[in-house]
C-alpha cells in the first residue's frame, strides 16, 4: 500500500513537474516571441531612422548664391526682349563713358611746367622755340598755345581772339559723345517703365483668360514688369556715375585751359615788350 502511494506520489509529482515545465517552456517562447518582436520592431525603427538620417546627411545644404548670380538669375527671369535692350543700352553707354574717361586722361598735362617751358623758350630763342615747345607737348591746352602763337605776327589782340575761337573749339572736343550718354541714361529706365506697362498688360491678359484674380495667374505678368523697371534704373544709375565723373573732368579742364591762357598771354605780352 506504501509501495502503491508512493508510486502515485511520484507520477503526480512528474506530472507537476512535466506540467510546470511545459508551462515555463511557453512562457520562455512567448517572452523570446516578444523580446524578438520587441527587438525586430525596434531594428526597423532604427533602420528606418538611420536611412533618414542618411538621407538628410547625403542632401547638400542649399547654396547662397551670390549677389553676381542672382542677378544674373533674375536678368534671365525678365525676358530677352526688353532685357536685352537694356543691357544693349548699358553696352554702349559704358563704352562711349571709357572712351571719354580715356581721352580726358590723356588731355590732362601739367599745364605750369608747359608754362614754365614756354616762357624760357621765348626768353631763350624766340616765337620759333615756343612753337617747337608746344608742338612736342600733347593736349588741348598746347594746342590753343600753338595757335596763340602762330598769329603773334598779327598783333596781341588777334593772339587772345585765336586763343578764345580755338578755346571753344576744344570745348566741343572734350564733350564729344557726353550728349549720346545723357540719351542712354535717358533711355534706359524709359525702356524699363515699358517693359512695366507692357507686363502689367500681360498679367490682365492672363486674367481675362484665366476668368480668375488669383495671385498665380497674374504673378508671373508682374514680375517681368517689375524686373525691366529694377534693371533699367540700374543701368541708368551705373551710367549717371560715369556723366557725373566726365562732366567734372571736362570742367576742370576747361578751368585748367583758361587760367593757363590768361597766364599765357601775359607771357606773350611781357615777351612783345622787350
Amino acid at each position: 500500500m506504501r509501495k502503491f502511494i508512493a508510486f502515485l506520489s511520484l507520477v503526480m509529482l512528474f506530472g507537476v513537474v512535466s506540467s510546470n515545465y511545459a508551462y515555463a517552456q511557453d512562457n520562455i517562447a512567448e517572452d523570446t516571441t516578444a523580446i524578438a518582436e520587441t527587438i525586430a520592431g525596434d531594428s526597423i525603427t532604427t533602420a528606418e531612422e538611420i536611412a533618414e538620417d542618411v538621407a538628410e546627411m547625403s542632401v547638400e545644404p542649399e547654396k547662397q548664391l551670390s549677389f553676381h548670380q542672382i542677378l544674373k538669375e533674375k536678368f534671365i527671369e525678365g525676358g530677352p526682349g526688353f532685357m536685352g535692350i537694356v543691357l544693349l543700352t548699358l553696352i554702349f553707354g559704358l563704352a562711349i563713358s571709357i572712351e571719354r574717361i580715356i581721352y580726358l586722361s590723356m588731355a590732362s598735362i601739367n599745364t605750369k611746367k608747359l608754362l614754365q617751358n614756354v616762357e624760357d623758350a621765348l626768353n631763350n630763342g624766340g616765337i620759333e622755340s615756343a612753337q617747337e615747345v608746344v608742338r612736342n607737348t600733347k593736349g588741348p591746352v598746347a594746342s590753343i598755345f600753338g595757335e596763340g602763337l602762330n598769329r603773334y605776327d598779327d598783333g596781341l589782340g588777334e593772339v587772345e581772339k585765336s586763343i578764345i575761337a580755338y578755346g571753344s573749339v576744344v570745348t566741343g572736343r572734350l564733350e564729344s559723345g557726353v550728349s549720346w550718354l545723357s540719351l542712354f541714361i535717358a533711355l534706359a529706365p524709359m525702356l524699363g517703365f515699358m517693359g512695366t506697362v507692357i507686363g502689367m498688360i500681360k498679367a490682365f491678359d492672363d486674367i481675362a483668360a484665366a476668368g480668375d484674380i488669383s495671385p498665380t495667374v497674374v504673378a508671373s505678368g508682374i514680375k517681368v514688369a517689375l524686373l525691366t523697371t529694377v534693371f533699367g534704373l540700374i543701368v541708368a544709375i551705373i551710367l549717371q556715375i560715369f556723366y557725373n565723373f566726365i562732366i567734372s573732368k571736362i570742367e576742370s579742364l576747361i578751368n585748367d585751359m583758361e587760367d593757363s591762357s590768361i597766364a599765357f598771354i601775359d607771357i606773350v605780352n611781357q615777351f612783345s615788350k622787350k
